[in-house]
């Protein structure tokens, strides 16, 4: 056996552990990249009776309003949520929302149900979920369909 043999059999170890670490590190940055996925309404939207869900593939995002506090419940656990109340300028007012009994259920006491109390009224609404790196958006209306 030659040195250089020798040297490449020393070598090969260290080099196999270095590029295993090195693709973890890879592969763990990769899935903490921003990545935005686009929310549509399942059906049309009336928040204040509770029938409000958005989905983006296998992740689901209700939004309900109850006695003026809005509440976002998701299927899997958020990093944060914010809700956006866009007036008739297309102005929007955010709302970050703060985490409740668990990282499932999110709310915020808004102005919602005084906007849209009236039967037929309409809002746009808007939300940004995250769940880490992932930013999951939508806008949409929510249209009253009857007293809630």
């Amino acid at each position: 056996m030659n040195k250089h043999t020798k040297l490449a059999l020393m070598v090969a170890p260290v080099l196999a552990i270095g590029g295993y670490i090195a693709s973890d590190f890879w592969v763990e940055d990769q899935a903490s990249a921003t990545r935005i996925f686009q929310m549509t309404p399942e059906n049309s939207c009336d928040v204040l009776a509770g029938n409000c869900v958005l989905l983006a593939e296998d992740f689901k995002l209700n939004i309900f309003d109850d006695n003026g506090k809005t509440t976002v419940n998701s299927t899997f656990p958020l990093d944060t949520a914010t809700l956006f109340l866009v007036d008739k300028n297309d102005q929007a007012t955010s709302y970050p929302l703060q985490m409740s009994d668990s990282p499932y259920y999110w709310y915020r006491q808004t102005p919602l149900r005084a906007t849209i109390s009236q039967v037929g009224d309409t809002h746009k609404i808007r939300v940004i979920a995250t769940i880490k790196g992932g930013q999951y958006i939508s806008e949409f209306y929510t249209q009253t369909g009857s007293k809630g």
